[in-house]
């Protein structure tokens, strides 16, 4: 499997207002191939959402690289988008479920068909065909999650990242949203590397599990799922593999709490 996404000696550390600057990322190092959906998880703080900032360009690294498809990482691939864990404040107001998702493709040489097509298509993708002409604060949060994820696709990039995108959501949304984003990968075959704190959501979700220690983040190990697809909310979650998985993520995890 080639890798598109190459993360090289990765560092980052940070300015205070008073005293020794603060390190959070120390030598992270890991390669993602094409289709993999490769969940990270950590303890809080340990610099998650700053590492996927820095591989989607829009942070800068204190050392080492991100490479994209073999291209040096300096601004936001184009092969690239970012789905924020405040879906909320990503949609404009002011804008219907159609121009948000629209906004994806203002600065893309489309024509006005073409546009509407890809809207519209993303749209039914994700059960929102009737609710083109709605504001967002007259959906959900999960619906206002659903117009963030079909403005990601309607941009047709082949990598997605995703900053804990479920996590204000209730148990049953976030379930929905969960099978929903596993369709998407399975059918539209994109690579994701997808940011959570919850253990039960990393395991339900990838093809593997990237955990960092505490702060400042260092890659611990990387952990293969070979749980099969199709994945079944109870089915999975009640399979020996499934909690043997979830139980080494935990040990992980409370390992390097215990020793920060």
């Amino acid at each position: 499997m080639s890798a598109v996404l190459d993360v090289r000696g990765l560092g980052a550390t940070f300015p205070t207002p008073r005293g020794a600057p603060l390190r959070v990322l120390d030598g992270i190092t890991f390669t993602v191939g094409a289709g993999e959906l490769v969940c990270l998880v950590g303890p809080s703080g340990c610099g998650k959402t700053t590492l996927l900032q820095i591989i989607g360009g829009l942070r800068r690294a204190s050392e080492g690289e991100v490479l994209v498809e073999g291209r040096r990482v300096t601004g936001p691939p184009p092969e690239l988008v970012v789905l924020f864990q405040q879906y909320g404040k990503s949609l404009l107001p002011w804008r219907t479920v159609e121009g948000n998702v629209s906004l994806a493709l203002e600065n893309l040489d489309l024509a006005t068909d073409e546009r509407r097509r890809r809207v519209a298509r993303n749209l039914a993708v994700v059960g929102l065909t009737t609710f083109e002409g709605y504001h967002p604060y007259q959906l959900s949060g999960g619906m206002q999650q659903r117009v963030a994820i079909a403005r990601a696709l309607a941009r047709q990039s082949d990598i997605l990242l995703m900053d804990e995108p479920f996590s204000s959501l209730d148990a049953m949304t976030r379930a929905g949203l969960q099978d929903l984003l596993l369709g998407l990968w399975r059918d539209f075959k994109k690579t994701v590397v997808f940011v959570t704190h919850d253990v039960e959501e990393a395991v339900y979700l990838s093809t593997s599990i990237a955990v960092l220690s505490a702060r400042p983040g260092r890659l611990i190990e990387t952990i293969p799922n070979d749980l099969p697809h199709p994945r079944d909310q109870l089915a999975t979650r009640e399979d020996p593999r499934f909690l043997r998985c979830r139980r080494r993520v935990h040990e992980l995890i409370g390992r390097t709490t215990q020793h920060a």
